[in-house]
């Protein structure tokens, strides 16, 4: 039975493959809704873009609503982002004509054996007809650090704010470029090993992707050894803070949340979810405790921020309130608890990064058991399935014109209906393994699957 613990605001099985999809979040206030995708989840990471008509239904076989295809080479689970009429994108490309890449729900620990000499690439394409413009090769070595069996050397989504565009490789570098494809400064941050804490040699490979936000670039490197989150200038890459972190390996991205005239960085974790001052990287806040592989990235609505992991003993559901101080973990310090306004102890999500459309957030877990709740208090709506339970979920939904869209790994789209009656109003195959997050402009869907980059349109 799952304990479920919930609070009043007193104001405003086994191990599973290695978390791969994450989040990155870059902050615009002006840009127009709906227009712009400039990280993974669009802007805020919210995963919503209104104002435009979005498809229920596709064909990729008789190419029925499919406005364009175009190959990507190698493998990478980062997610296409899109400004203006330009779409950006990431792959590492391996030495070895055969490079395996195994999906599903397994508990493989082991990674991936490729000591070839490997390229990173950024790609950029039109949007409108899926011509690749450019390509650029930021790194050309043998990889630091393994990968997972089901990850790849480029699950970093990039970011970009219509003026730079940002690039993370992990171990291999921090990258940017102009809008034009000219490298403008690169940082090494050192070998960022991530992988399973009880067994160190089980390499997974790095997956936090970089926010943007006003004049900096964070990254979170939570790491086996020395993790850390820092703010680095986006004009030249100088390093403006970098506070230390007492975590173990994540695959989580940071969040920006602006209120009142405060600017937090928000972030998950195993031993120290929290929130930092974007300007000082002084901490605010934190809580401990949770699953031990944390994966999604926090979203907000109205001053909450919602917080989910899983692995191990735990899988909670966290509705912290924004002007937390402190450490409010439960039992800590008398009173502090009280900023976690609902939680569940059990239940939370593992690969996926929730999604709150309208009144509901919307919890998938990897296993494809979908759960609504009202943002608000907590109240779960539902709780249903997807799918026929043997396929993995690891790309997070992203919701538009009253739907929302959740990839199975298998490459089957779920189209669902928002609001609190659960109705599927169709399946779509994508024909492929889809493992990355789609990203949506102007009605159009874009999805990465593994040999291509495929735009999804009924305009």
């Amino acid at each position: 039975m799952v304990k479920t613990r919930f609070k009043a605001a007193t104001s405003t099985v086994p191990i599973l493959a290695m978390p791969i999809i994450f989040i990155c979040v870059a902050t615009l206030a002006s840009e127009p809704q709906g227009v712009h995708w400039p990280s993974f989840r669009g802007p805020g990471a919210s995963g919503v873009a209104e104002n435009f008509s979005t498809p229920t239904s596709w064909n990729v076989e008789e190419s029925k609503n499919i406005k364009w295809m175009s190959p990507i080479d190698g493998l990478g689970h980062s997610s296409p982002v899109v400004w203006d009429q330009r779409i950006y994108i990431t792959t590492a490309i391996s030495g070895k004509e055969d490079t395996p890449l195994k999906v599903g729900l397994y508990g493989d620990v082991e990674p991936v054996d490729d000591e070839s000499v490997h390229e990173w690439h950024l790609y950029c394409l039109d949007k409108n007809t899926g011509k690749i413009l450019w390509k650029r090769t930021a790194h050309s070595g043998v990889p630091k650090i393994k990968r997972h069996p089901k990850a790849t050397h480029a699950n970093c989504t990039p970011a970009t704010n219509g003026k730079y565009v940002i690039a993370f490789f992990g171990s291999e570098g921090l990258f940017c470029y102009d809008m034009a494809g000219t490298t403008l400064w690169k940082r090494d941050l050192g070998t960022l090993d991530s992988g399973f804490f009880y067994l160190p040699q089980a390499q997974w490979g790095f997956a936090s992707s970089p926010v943007i936000h006003e004049n900096a670039v964070i990254v979170q490197c939570d790491v086996q050894k020395d993790s850390f989150i820092a703010a680095f200038r986006i004009e030249d890459g100088e390093q403006i803070w970098k506070t230390p972190r007492d975590e173990l390996p994540t695959w989580c991205t940071p969040a920006i949340h602006s209120a009142d005239g405060k600017t937090q960085v928000v972030v998950n974790g195993y031993k120290h979810i929290g929130g930092y001052d974007f300007e000082t990287g002084e901490e605010l806040w934190k809580l401990s405790g949770g699953g031990d592989i944390p994966v999604p990235t926090p979203v907000f609505r109205n001053d909450l921020a919602f917080i989910t992991n899983a692995h191990g003993r735990m899988s909670p559901i966290y509705a912290i309130r924004l002007d937390a101080i402190g450490d409010i973990s439960p039992g800590i310090n008398p009173g502090a608890d009280n900023y976690i306004v609902w939680s569940y102890d059990r239940g939370g999500a593992y690969m996926q990064t929730p999604i709150v459309y309208g009144d509901y957030l919307y919890s998938c877990r990897d296993n494809g058991v979908l759960s609504c709740y009202k943002a608000d208090t907590g109240k779960r709506i539902y709780e249903k399935r997807l799918g026929r339970g043997g396929t993995g979920f690891t790309a997070s939904p992203v919701a538009a014109n009253g739907k929302i869209y959740f990839t199975s790994e298998d490459g089957d789209i779920y189209v669902i209906q928002a609001g609190p009656e659960f109705k599927v109003l169709a399946t779509n195959s994508m024909g492929d393994i889809c493992m990355a997050t789609p990203a949506i402009s102007e009605g159009t869907l874009f999805f990465r699957t593994r040999n291509h980059l495929i735009a999804v349109s009924d305009n």
